[in-house]
């Protein structure tokens, strides 16, 4: 008899579980606690230059597509590079290396030489190492300063969001080779 009893309860609750699970919807996507956020953001700014290097034995900013028109276009509309361009803590390309731009632009203005970048500052000294910050955005090339936001980062930069101005050090028109200014100001925990 209690044997018998034993084996009832025993089928009753692997039926109750078994019903339990059987309602629970099936899915990829499962909802987790967010991660204890330390006391607050910390903002960093950080200063480079971008050495955008088009010309000689081996450029960090290479053409990979254009449109029929590029050719005759005043802005050079259609035109697609992807960089792999130095960063420095200084102006000069002698200065220290503090990481790589890597990334494309395309030129996407139809009126002036608007660029639309999106591209990774890959850090690779110091207490940065290893980490990235994210931008995307319009860079009107003669314009004395531009912005464009920092949408996102990795490594110590994870969940970062701010902003770069830019600002053109020098450009040579006629290698096109350039040294942009970036400082850029970012939010991150």
């Amino acid at each position: 008899m209690i044997k018998l009893l034993l084996l009832r309860i025993l089928l009753l609750t692997t039926t109750t579980t078994t019903t339990t699970l059987a309602k629970q919807p099936y899915s990829f996507v499962q909802s987790q606690k967010p991660a204890p956020k330390p006391l607050h953001e910390k903002l960093t700014h950080l200063r480079v230059f971008w050495h955008d290097i088009v010309s000689g034995r081996s450029p960090s900013s290479v053409q990979v597509a254009q449109a029929a028109s590029t050719n005759t276009s005043s802005s050079f509309f259609g035109q697609v590079n992807v960089i792999d361009n130095a960063l420095t803590e200084g102006p000069a390309m002698a200065s220290k290396l503090v990481g790589r731009a890597q990334g494309f632009y395309a030129l996407a203005s139809q009126e002036g030489v608007g660029l639309l970048m999106a591209m990774n500052f890959a850090f690779m000294d110091g207490k940065y190492n290893g980490s990235t910050i994210t931008v995307l955005g319009r860079n009107m090339v003669f314009t004395p300063v531009r912005e464009m936001p920092v949408i996102g980062g990795s490594g110590l930069f994870r969940l970062a969001r701010g902003y770069v101005q830019v600002k053109t050090y020098s450009s040579d028109m006629k290698t096109m080779n350039a040294v942009v200014e970036y400082n850029c100001f970012v939010l991150h925990y």
